[in-house]
C-alpha cells in the first residue's frame, strides 16, 4: 500500500502522486519538508511522489488526465491525440491550452498549443478541468497545416477515412449533422479552411458534388458503381494465389449421359444440405429423378430441382462466368433460373438488406453491383479450371448479392468453371461441409487463402475418385467413406480408393 502524508490539519494526501495544483498552502510546505527529509522526490515541477524513479512513467500515463488537468486547467485534447481517442504518440500528448508551452515528464511529453478555450460540445474528462474535444471539432484540428516528422494533425486522408468509418456506421444523416456541428464551430475555432475542406470531404461522400475523396476505400465508394474496397482487396489476394501456384485438377469423372445425371443428382443433394435442405437421400432422388415433389416440403423441393437443373443442363453447366459489367447480368438469370418458383426470396433481384452467416456480414446491398463488376474484372488474369472456379465461388459466395440460394448458386458457378475445360465438377459431401465453410471463414476474415485452396484441391480429388454409372453403387461407397455423416468427431471422410471393407 502507497504511503500517507498527513498534515497537521490532518488531512491524508496519497503520496504515490502529489500534485500541488490540488493543495492547499499548508499541504504544500508539508511536502515540501518531505522532500527535504529525502521521504518525496520530485518528479517535475509542482509533482511529487514517494515511489522510485523506474516506476514514475507508468504512474504518470495511468494518471494522465489528472496530471493535464492539474497543469493545464481549462485545457482541451487536441490534433492527432483526440484523433487517437486521447492516447499519446510517440510519447507526446497534444493540448489546447491558454498559451504554447511544453512540458517533459517521465515517458510523456505535453505539448500545449495556443487556441481557443473549450466549445460546446466538448465534454469533461473524468470529471475534471480537462476536456474531450467533439467530434467536429477534433477533425476540424486535424485538417489544419502541420509541419516537421511527426505532425501534430493526422492530415487530410485519415480524415477521410474517419469520415468513411462514422458514414457506415452511424448514415449518412450522422455525416451531415457533424458537418452543420463543424460550420457553426469553424469561426470560433478560427478554422474556417479548415471546414471548407471537410465540407469537400462530406459532399463527396454523400454524392453532392464531385468527389474529391483519395483513399481507396473513398475512390471505391465515389465510383461510378460503387464497390466494397476491402473485398476487393481480399478478392486480389485470393487472385494473386491462385496465379502463384499450380493447382492439381482432376479429370471430369462422369463422362457418360448416365452418370453425368447421377452425379448432377448427387451434387444437387449434397449442396442443398450444406444449407439446411435436409432430405434423405432417397426421398431426394423420388423429388429428382422421379418428378415427385413432396406436398409437406415444395419449397425444399423446388432448391433440390433448381440445383439438379443448372447441374446436368449443358447451357447452363458450360456457362463460365463473364467479366465486368456481363457479370452482373449473366449472375441475375443464373439466379432467377435456380430460384423462379421462390417468389418470395426475389429470384434474379440483388437484396435490398444487408445479408450474415453468423459473425460474418456480406457486402452492403448497395455495393453489391460494383463490387461483382470489379471482382469479376480479375477473372481474365486467373488460369482457366480449378483455379478460376475456386476464385468465382468465393467471389459470389462473399458478396452474397441475393437474398437466398446464395451458396447453392456460388458452387454452380465453381463447376461450371470445371465442366467447361473437362475436370471433375466438386460435390462437398455432408461430412466435409465444417471443413469447407471454415476454410471460407479463414480467407474471409483472415485473408488467408491456402486452407480454402488446399481443402477444394483435396476434395475435388476425393469426388473424382468415384465411378458414377450405377447410381445405387456410388451412393453405397459413399455412405462407406462416410460421406453422408455429420461428426467429424465420430467420422472421418475415407478415400474411396482405400479398402473400405477393412
Amino acid at each position: 500500500m502507497c504511503a500517507q502524508l498527513t498534515t497537521k490539519n490532518a488531512t491524508t494526501l496519497d503520496s504515490s502522486l502529489i500534485l500541488y495544483s490540488e493543495l492547499n498552502s499548508a499541504q504544500i510546505r508539508a511536502v515540501q519538508r518531505q522532500l527535504k527529509a529525502g521521504k518525496l522526490k520530485l518528479v517535475a515541477k509542482g509533482i511529487a511522489s514517494n515511489l522510485s524513479d523506474t516506476s514514475w512513467p507508468a504512474l504518470l500515463a495511468r494518471e494522465r488526465i489528472r496530471v493535464v488537468s492539474a497543469l493545464f486547467p481549462n485545457s482541451v485534447v487536441s490534433f492527432r491525440s483526440a484523433f487517437n481517442g486521447g492516447l499519446p504518440e510517440q510519447g507526446l500528448l497534444y493540448i489546447t491550452y491558454t498559451s504554447n508551452r511544453k512540458v517533459q515528464l517521465p515517458g510523456l511529453q505535453i505539448v500545449a498549443v495556443k487556441g481557443p478555450p473549450p466549445q460546446p460540445g466538448d465534454m469533461p474528462m473524468q470529471g475534471r478541468a480537462i476536456y474531450f474535444p467533439s467530434e467536429a471539432r477534433c477533425l476540424l484540428e486535424n485538417l489544419s497545416p502541420s509541419r516537421g516528422t511527426f505532425k501534430k494533425a493526422v492530415g487530410r486522408e485519415a480524415v477521410e477515412s474517419r469520415l468513411l468509418t462514422l458514414c457506415t456506421a452511424r448514415g449518412e444523416q450522422a455525416l451531415a449533422t457533424l458537418r452543420e456541428a463543424a460550420r457553426s464551430l469553424a469561426q470560433a475555432l478560427k478554422l474556417p479552411k479548415e471546414f471548407l475542406v471537410l465540407d469537400s470531404l462530406i459532399g463527396s461522400i454523400l454524392k453532392t458534388r464531385l468527389s474529391t475523396l483519395t483513399t481507396t476505400q473513398g475512390r471505391a465508394l465515389t465510383a461510378a458503381l460503387p464497390y466494397d474496397a476491402d473485398r476487393l482487396e481480399l478478392f486480389e489476394k485470393l487472385a494473386a494465389a491462385l496465379r502463384s501456384q499450380p493447382l492439381k485438377q482432376a479429370e471430369e469423372a462422369a463422362c457418360t449421359p448416365e452418370a453425368m445425371i447421377h452425379f448432377a443428382f448427387l451434387e444437387s443433394y449434397f449442396s442443398n444440405f450444406i444449407e439446411g435442405t435436409e432430405f434423405d437421400i432417397e426421398e431426394a432422388r423420388k423429388i429428382v429423378l422421379f418428378g415427385k415433389p413432396m406436398l409437406s416440403r415444395p419449397k425444399d423441393s423446388h432448391d433440390i430441382l433448381g440445383v439438379f437443373r443448372q447441374a446436368v443442363t449443358p447451357a447452363w453447366m458450360h456457362q463460365v462466368l463473364a467479366s465486368g459489367i456481363p457479370a452482373e447480368t449473366q449472375l441475375r438469370k443464373r439466379h432467377w433460373d435456380q430460384m423462379q418458383e421462390r417468389p418470395e426470396v426475389e429470384p434474379g433481384e440483388f437484396k435490398l438488406k444487408r445479408n450474415r452467416a453468423g459473425n460474418t456480414e456480406f457486402v452492403e446491398p448497395q455495393l453489391v453491383r460494383g463490387t461483382l463488376v470489379q471482382g469479376s474484372m480479375l477473372l481474365p488474369t486467373i488460369p482457366a479450371g480449378l483455379a478460376r472456379a475456386l476464385f468465382t465461388m468465393f467471389l459470389v459466395s462473399e458478396i452474397h448479392p441475393f437474398n437466398d440460394g446464395n451458396g447453392r448458386l456460388a458452387r454452380l458457378v465453381m463447376n461450371s468453371e470445371l465442366s467447361v475445360v473437362g475436370a471433375c465438377r466438386i460435390i462437398i459431401p455432408t461430412l466435409f461441409r465444417e471443413e469447407y465453410l471454415d476454410c471460407l471463414r479463414e480467407l474471409s476474415r483472415e485473408g488467408n487463402p491456402i486452407p480454402f485452396i488446399s481443402a477444394m484441391q483435396r476434395i475435388q480429388a476425393w469426388t473424382a475418385a468415384f465411378v458414377y454409372d450405377d447410381l445405387d453403387a456410388v451412393i453405397e461407397k459413399m455412405k462407406r467413406c462416410n460421406a453422408f455423416e455429420r461428426s467429424l468427431v465420430q467420422h472421418r471422410l475415407l478415400d474411396p480408393q482405400q479398402d473400405l471393407n477393412n
